[in-house]
């Protein structure tokens, strides 16, 4: 039998497939708290700060593998950066769609004019 902690940290660690434009497969991962932290870190203080850099780097960082091939999570500015410009437009966008929130019945109401 599965506990509550042991599901909700499988959950967690629960990698989702998406195909980019490019038809490339990537697989995504939810990034955790010790995670975040390392990204902090290897972002640095100062591009911490900056809101879209941040976004782009997060969204890269939580790839595990590009067509199959593992992809060891950044440990600085320079391999985010290239993991950024290695997934490209195409993959980052794939990988925003994951963690877009679908709206609420309230929001879908709203939109209709309701």
């Amino acid at each position: 039998m599965t506990s509550p902690s042991q599901a909700i940290l499988r959950a967690a660690s629960t990698e989702i497939e998406v195909v980019d434009a490019a038809g490339r497969q990537i697989l995504v991962r939810n990034l955790n708290a010790l995670d975040k932290l390392r990204m902090f870190k290897a972002v640095g203080a100062e591009l911490a700060q900056n809101t879209p850099y941040l976004g782009m780097a997060m969204l890269a960082w939580s790839v595990t593998a590009i067509d199959s091939v593992p992809v060891p999570s950044p440990t600085s500015e320079a391999q985010i950066e290239a993991l950024v410009s290695r997934l490209g437009d195409d993959g980052l966008d794939a990988v925003a769609r994951i963690f877009e929130t679908p709206p609420s019945p309230d929001e879908l109401r709203q939109d209709a004019g309701n």
